[in-house]
């Protein structure tokens, strides 16, 4: 079978809700300057409209100081009733709309950088759309916060973060790319023993009243997940970019057009970038 091109023009949507969302894209888009994408972002789409924000005002500045188009459609402005009435029509017809505006450009797969709203499941179905989850591929479901209580819970060795694509079923869409990284052993393990000993005092309900995110084992853990965060995103757009994989109709493909049977680890370029040695 023929090798596949490469997807390097991307699509950006956020939603500009805070500081992380400028650092994002700003990284990104550094990244695709000193070419390690190879690639470019055709357009970013925010849905906010200019003066809504303060923060999403300095995004918009930021992308179109950087040459890029922007298309902006406040989705707490489009039809509020409907959206308290209907979720899904609405959802359903502010994307509609979403589509239209954006359908001059062209994009090969559509990010979404901090973008806080649930997308149409006929936008999920006429693009290729990848999304961070912060967990491993088979690791739990949920927020970030419900994702590391789950791990604590369940004692787990290791977690992860990982790419995924973005299907109709919130979440649960076949994983592109992840990384994963060791919760348990060194600069570890009395972070556990702390916990142990705070849940036979308290149970995990009871920590979670107490302490909440203040929890030092649960802070690490969240520590150590944001700081790979932006390396997997711009790891994953080097990726496409390459033509290393592909996305297709919902399947994550190789560079010869088989489809993976497991997604991409990126592990090893993600903890080179943060200067992390391997055990081995």
């Amino acid at each position: 079978m023929s090798s596949k091109r490469a997807q390097n023009v991307f699509g950006w949507w956020t939603t500009g809700r805070d500081e992380a969302a400028i650092e994002l894209f700003e990284t990104v888009h550094k990244a695709m300057e000193d070419r390690t994408i190879p690639g470019s972002i055709s357009y970013a789409f925010i849905s906010r409209y200019p003066g809504e924000s303060e923060i999403s005002d300095k995004l918009i500045s930021v992308v179109q100081k950087a040459g890029i188009p922007v298309v902006a459609l406040s989705a707490l402005k489009f039809k509020p009733e409907l959206r308290k009435s209907s979720r899904d029509a609405w959802r359903t017809q502010y994307h509609q709309l979403v589509l239209e505006k954006i359908g001059q450009y062209e994009a090969d797969v559509v990010v979404l950088a901090g973008y806080m709203w649930v997308v149409s499941q006929e936008t999920c179905e006429r693009l290729n759309i990848i999304n961070l989850h912060p967990a491993a591929p088979d690791g739990p479901a949920g927020t970030w916060q419900e994702v590391i209580w789950q791990l604590l819970e369940n004692r787990a060795d290791k977690t992860g973060v990982m790419m995924h694509l973005v299907t109709p079923e919130l979440d649960k869409g076949p994983p592109v790319t992840y990384c994963l990284f060791p919760i348990k052993g060194p600069g570890w393990d009395e972070l556990w023993k702390e916990f142990l000993d705070l849940e036979h005092e308290l149970g995990l309900e009871g920590i979670k009243e107490k302490y909440g995110e203040t929890l030092p084992l649960f802070a690490k853990i969240r520590e150590e997940g944001v700081k790979r965060e932006l390396p997997l995103i711009v790891y994953t757009l080097r990726s496409l970019a390459r033509g290393d994989i592909f996305l297709e109709k919902g399947k994550v493909l190789d560079s010869g057009g088989n489809r993976l049977e497991k997604a991409c680890d990126l592990t090893e370029d993600i903890e080179k970038s943060l200067g992390v040695k391997g055990n081995e």
